[in-house]
Formats: C-alpha cells, sequence, structure tokens
C-alpha cells in the first residue's frame, strides 16, 4: 500500500483509503497499512462477534501515543453502504446512529478511521433488550495477580458447569479476564445481570480472601473485582 490515499474495492463496495504510512504504533512501527492487513486477516474470527451488533469504537487518528476518543454515533462522512443502527436513548443523547460492523468491507473503512479497539454490544439489533451473552470481569487491582485471576477463574467455571452453563475467557488487554457465557437471547438485561450478581458472590463466599463484588476501589485493594455490571444495555466489552 502506498503513503497517498487509494481506493480499495471489496465486495463490490469501494473504500478510500488515506495516510496509510502513517505510524500508529510508534515504537514497534507499525503503520496504518499494517492495521488494515491485520484486520482483514483476522476479519474471519473477529467479524461473527460484531455482526448485527451496536459498536462503539475508539479512534487513535494520531496512534497509540496520541489522545484516543470513543464514538457511538456514526460520522457525517459514513458511506451509505455502511449499515447503521438508530437507537433513542433515555440518557439525555437523543438519538444514536450505532455503525454495524456486518462485512469486512466496514471494519476496513473503520480501520482507515483509526479505530483500534471495537466494543460491541451484548446483545443483537434482532433483540436489543436480550442480552445473548452473559459476562464476568476479572478486574485485578494489582498487575501481579495473573495468578489470582487464574484461580478465581477456574473456580467460576466450575460454579457455572454446576448451573449448567459454559464459560469461555478472553484477556481484557491488560491485566484482567472476561468471561463470556452464552446464552439463548430471551432473558432481560435485569434478569442476566441479577443472575451474574448471584453467581458472583458465589465465588466471592468461597473465596473471600481473593475476590470481591465491592465497588469502592479502596476496599477491594489486593483483591480480584469480579465485576457483573457490565450486563447492562449499551454497555460494552472489547471484541474478541
Amino acid at each position: 500500500m502506498s503513503s497517498g490515499a487509494r481506493v480499495a474495492t471489496i465486495n463490490g463496495r469501494r473504500v478510500r483509503l488515506t495516510n496509510l504510512e502513517k505510524v500508529l504504533w510508534p515504537e514497534a512501527g507499525y503503520t496504518k497499512a499494517a492495521l488494515l492487513k491485520y484486520l482483514i486477516a483476522v476479519y474471519p474470527y473477529m467479524g461473527p462477534h460484531l455482526r448485527q451488533r451496536p459498536l462503539v469504537v475508539t479512534r487513535w487518528p494520531d496512534g497509540i501515543a496520541g489522545k484516543s476518543f470513543y464514538q457511538k454515533n456514526a460520522p457525517a462522512h459514513t458511506p451509505d453502504w455502511i449499515e447503521t443502527f438508530p437507537w433513542k436513548t433515555g440518557a439525555g443523547e437523543g438519538r444514536i446512529n450505532y455503525i454495524l460492523c456486518n462485512n469486512l468491507e466496514t471494519l476496513v473503512w473503520l480501520g482507515n478511521q483509526a479505530c483500534l479497539e471495537f466494543h460491541p454490544w451484548l446483545s443483537s439489533i434482532q433483540a436489543v433488550n436480550n442480552p445473548d451473552f452473559m459476562i464476568f470481569d476479572l478486574d485485578p487491582s494489582r498487575p501481579d495477580s495473573s495468578a489470582q485471576v487464574g484461580e478465581i477463574a477456574l473456580f467460576l467455571r466450575e460454579t457455572l458447569t454446576k448451573l449448567g452453563l459454559q464459560g469461555y475467557p478472553k484477556t481484557s488487554g491488560a491485566t484482567g479476564l472476561h468471561i463470556y457465557v452464552p446464552l439463548e437471547a430471551v432473558y432481560p438485561y435485569e434478569t442476566v445481570r441479577q443472575t451474574a450478581a448471584f453467581i458472583a458472590s458465589l465465588v466471592v463466599a468461597a473465596l473471600p480472601r481473593l475476590a470481591t463484588i465491592n465497588r469502592s476501589v479502596k476496599e477491594r485493594e489486593g483483591k480480584v473485582y469480579i465485576d457483573y455490571l457490565q450486563n447492562a444495555r449499551g454497555q460494552t466489552l472489547c471484541a474478541p
């Protein structure tokens, strides 16, 4: 890919690519062109976790050494062929047009906007009020707590198994773990959140020296925080 702008045709759609030689990861020297090649390579695995889900992205226009910002609304220059999902919020934000990353060309277009993080909802637009995942975010208070996080994750797996559920771990991108529990999209968010709170309390009762559900940072020092509050409409976690 050259340093100038060019147009790529992907699945019959024209995607304008710009500043391809811009360095986004200064220490490693990775450019926007490298990012786009990576997104194309991982799309077969990443795509199913994005399709038909309202998407929030984090953009780093000057690379990871610069400032970043979250973007919910599709910008005015979004191509007509990119699908969006209008959602009227109750939080004073009015209507948000979420982008739906339903195909490779949309992902490449987002990559060209220097979107480095992709955060989909836990529910799809087909059942927007009913998540098809329950989430546990294991958040350690210290960076050297990997063994502690692992022990809690294993006990959580045992607890889920006893309840007839299956959890799948994913690294958080920092020092924690995200545990995804697939669900049928028939339960409202509040029911899923209450269930996650109950399961988290079982883990804390069994491992009180390791785990906590206390939201106060001071009160959970040295312990792993089991965050079940992510199970709410509009909350997002970074996609696999």
